[in-house]
Formats: structure tokens, C-alpha cells, sequence
């Protein structure tokens, strides 16, 4: 069975997508149906706050990160056993990657690009504030821009007025789109913010429960959650992702790895601990801001988040700091990206961390972001010189007094500036730069035979 979805985008970031969004996930929850909760892009964050309104996993659907082949399979590995699936977008409609060579109107990696893979109708939430009769024309535009995508309807967020309601539903019968809500302007439904975005949940704690409560009453009140059900198609056909199948044999002997997690270490895919696990590993998830490492860990991954928010309590934790420098200088593989790359560094802010790579750290004044097409610069325990990945930065720290490090990868701006990025040994691969395991599940495989080989050895000596 497909299971049918429906994406909710906007013509903007900013425009109330993941206010509608996750509340249209918990009040479809709470109207008894299964849902299947997807982010478009890269996005860390808002899966968090979907999976609260859901009560299932967040996953993220990027065509650039994994290639347009694996979205249908991860969308119906994603919504197995689901009722229907509620697909959140990124930015505008129709950005993505930014290719000015490109000739298709459709960016990739955008929401337009998932939404036409998924045949999958789009509500357009649009932020109505300084709108009037106008607003036909934007809906207009939006709806004939690309014939790959259908608008199945919008709601109009930050209503002022009745009367506002009014004039604005009267635009958009004008271009033949029905009107699913009406949303009224509720300053007090705003999430803290930081950097990057919003707090992630689980730094939120209660409040970000508070806040998901909050939008699933909001868009239960004022949105046709029933009409946006009967819209959602379901379209995707063909197999199921399968993370057995995606790394093939696992090791004989389980090694144990360890995944930093709480409240700095937040960003991570799903499917990435599922293929650690389908490898063969046994996963332990530890908080490096209170634990140690776990007994006879073998392995450590350290993914993204904000250590930069918790420095001081992540230098406190000295133990955990020697142990990693310690296992690390044994050869222990260590595979980290960007806040692990930070904690591997000699200081953050100049807070003591773990001293593994011979970099200093600090919040930058810019944030750096955009996908990158990288080759790997050195062999590592999860790629080999020459391997060529796609991987998105997302940052507002930086390194200083590199040294003589050999870089994990190298990419070319489009100034033609050659970056050489990371750090990268024959047991340690850190880096700014976040991948898509599921894009690359032969690098996961990788990790774990390393790991297995290090606990083997480790027993054997």
C-alpha cells in the first residue's frame, strides 16, 4: 500500500511552514490517524519538533544529499504502516541548489523537486500580511510556474481581519484555489530562535512541547485538516529502502559505538543509527555533557548540534575528554561532523576540549551554508582518497591555526577558490561538512568493519 502524502511549502522562508506543518501532524494524530512526518532539505531541527506532534521519527527527503532515485524508496520506508504523510518543505517553493547553468525551473533539491517525485499535491501557506487583492497574482504564478507541480489549495497565515479573510479568499477563487484555513496572527506562538534556527527540541524540553500543543490547537481550530487529508495522493511506487540491503554483509562479531547525543549533539539522520545497526554494530547513544564513554565502546560518532552553546560544560567533563583523546591516540575510529568536529578540537571559545585535532575553534561572525560537491583528500575510516560525496555545511564557527593537518576534503566555490576542509587520519574523520548516510551507506559500512577490527584488536592485545 502507498501510503498518500501531501507537502505544505510556502513562496518563502519565514512564511509559517513549520507552524501549519507540525500542527497539521498533531491534529491529523489526534483525529486518529498514523502520520508520517518528513522535512525537506537538510534540516536538523524541524524533524525534532515533528516528531513530538507525530510521535514517530522525523526524517528528511533531499534529492541532492542521496540522489532523486533513493527519495521514493526513503519516503516508503519512512511512512511504512502510516495512514498518511505530512512532508514539510524548505525556503520558497521552488528554491533548492543554486545552479545558474541549470535550465529546469524546478531547483534541486527543492520543495517543487520532492513534490513532483512523490506526486504529492502542494497546500502553499502563504504569510498574508500586507497582502490584498494582489495575492491572485502570487497564487497565479505559483500554480503555472512548473506543470510538474499541482496546488491543491492555501492558507492564509497572520490574518489580520475579517474583513482581511474575506478580501483574500475572494483572490484566490479569483484563480480557482480553495482556501483550507484562515490562521490568525499569534505572536505567542513564536519558538525561541537561535543561529541556525530554531532551539532544538530536545533543548526545549517542556517548552517545545508547550509550542507543539500550541500550533496542533491552532491549526485544529482554523484549518480544514479533513479537506487537506482527502487531498493527499499517494504516488510513489516501486520498493522500500532497506538498510540491510543498503550495506550488505554484516560483521561477524558486534562492535560497540558509541553516538554523542542530549542537549549539544542534536543533529543526526534516523537512518543513520539504522544502518550502524544493520552493519552489524551495537549502538549506544551517551550524553557527553554528563557521561563517560560506555564500556568497551569501539567506535564514536560525534554528529551536529550547538556545542558552542554548551562549551563550558563540555570542557567540565575532563574525563570524557581524556578518554576520547585517549582511545583516538590508540586508534579507536572517530567519525565527527561539525559540533564534532569542534569537541575533537584543541578549544571552543577558549574552553579545553578534546584536543584531537590541533585546531582552535571559535563563534564566527558568518554563517556558512550551501550543499558541496567534495572529493575526499585522504583515506579515512569511512571514505578512500578519490571518493566524491555531496554534503551541506551549516556553521557560524570557525577554525584557526590549522597547521599541518591533512584536510578531509576539497571542493571548489564557485569563484573557482579551491576549499580544503576537515581533518582526516587513518582512524579519525572530522569535518564541517554533514552527508546523508542513507546517500552513502558503503562509507557506514566502512565505519563499523573498522570498529569491529579495533575491538578485536583491543581484545586480542
Amino acid at each position: 500500500m502507498v501510503t498518500p502524502s501531501i507537502v505544505i511549502a510556502a513562496p518563502a522562508s519565514g512564511s509559517g511552514k513549520t507552524t501549519v506543518a507540525t500542527g497539521l501532524m498533531g491534529a491529523l494524530r489526534l483525529a486518529g490517524r498514523t502520520v508520517a512526518p518528513f522535512k525537506v532539505g537538510p534540516d536538523y531541527i524541524d524533524p525534532g519538533y515533528h516528531a513530538l506532534a507525530s510521535g514517530r521519527p522525523g526524517r528528511n527527503l533531499d534529492p541532492v544529499l542521496v540522489g532523486t532515485e533513493l527519495i521514493g524508496p526513503l519516503f516508503r520506508y519512512g511512512s511504512r504502516g502510516c495512514d498518511i504523510a505530512v512532508v514539510e518543505g524548505v525556503m520558497g517553493l521552488f528554491d533548492g541548489k543554486i545552479d545558474p547553468s541549470s535550465p529546469d525551473p524546478t531547483a534541486a533539491g527543492s520543495t517543487a523537486q520532492v513534490a513532483a517525485l512523490l506526486g504529492a499535491p502542494v497546500v502553499l501557506v502563504v504569510d498574508v500580511r500586507g497582502h490584498s487583492q494582489s495575492l491572485a497574482a502570487l497564487l497565479h504564478g505559483f500554480a503555472t510556474f512548473d506543470a510538474n507541480v499541482r496546488l491543491g489549495g492555501v492558507i492564509l497565515n497572520r490574518v489580520g481581519s475579517q474583513r482581511h479573510e474575506q478580501v483574500l479568499r475572494h483572490a484566490a477563487a479569483r484563480v480557482g484555489l480553495p482556501v483550507l484555513g484562515a490562521l490568525p496572527r499569534m505572536a505567542e506562538l513564536a519558538v525561541p530562535s537561535r543561529h541556525l534556527g530554531l532551539i532544538p527540541a530536545i533543548e526545549h524540553g517542556v517548552e517545545a512541547v508547550d509550542a507543539v500543543d500550541a500550533m496542533t490547537a491552532l491549526v485544529a481550530a482554523h484549518v480544514d485538516v479533513e479537506a487537506i487529508a482527502g487531498l493527499a495522493l499517494g504516488g510513489v511506487a516501486g520498493p522500500q529502502w532497506d538498510p540491510v540491503a543498503a550495506v550488505g554483509d554484516a560483521v561477524s562479531v558486534p562492535p560497540r559505538i558509541a553516538i554523542g547525543g542530549g542537549a549539544a549533539f542534536t543533529f543526526g539522520y534516523a537512518e543513520h543509527r539504522e544502518l550502524l545497526e544493520a552493519a552489524g554494530a551495537e549502538v549506544v547513544t551517551f550524553d557527553p555533557l554528563l557521561d563517560e564513554l560506555p564500556d568497551d565502546t569501539a567506535g564514536l560518532v560525534l554528529p551536529g548540534g550547538f556545542p558552542e552553546e554548551h562549551a563550558a560544560a563540555l570542557s567540565a567533563n575532563a574525563v570524557l575528554r581524556q578518554q576520547v583523546r585517549s582511545f583516538a591516540d590508540a586508534g579507536m575510529p572517530v567519525h565527527a561532523e561539525c559540533a564534532g568536529l569542534l569537541y575533537l578540537a584543541a578549544s571552543l571559545d577558549g574552553h579545553p576540549m578534546a584536543g584531537v585535532v590541533d585546531v582552535e575553534a571559535k563563534f564566527g561572525p558568518r554563517l556558512t551554508l550551501g550543499y558541496r560537491d567534495a572529493v575526499a583528500l585522504a583515506d579515512s575510516p569511512l571514505w578512500t582518497a578519490g571518493e566524491r560525496v555531496t554534503g551541506h555545511e551549516f556553521h557560524r564557527t570557525e577554525l584557526v591555526g590549522v597547521g599541518s593537518s591533512i584536510p578531509a576534503w576539497g571542493w571548489r566555490r564557485d569563484d573557482g577558490e579551491v576549499v580544503r576542509e576537515g581533518w582526516a587520519s587513518a582512524n579519525v574523520h572530522a569535518s564541517y561538512l554533514h552527508t546523508h548516510p542513507a546517500g552513502n551507506a558503503a562509507a557506514v559500512r566502512r565505519f563499523v568493519g573498522a570498529a569491529a577490527a579495533f575491538s578485536h584488536a583491543r581484545r586480542a592485545g
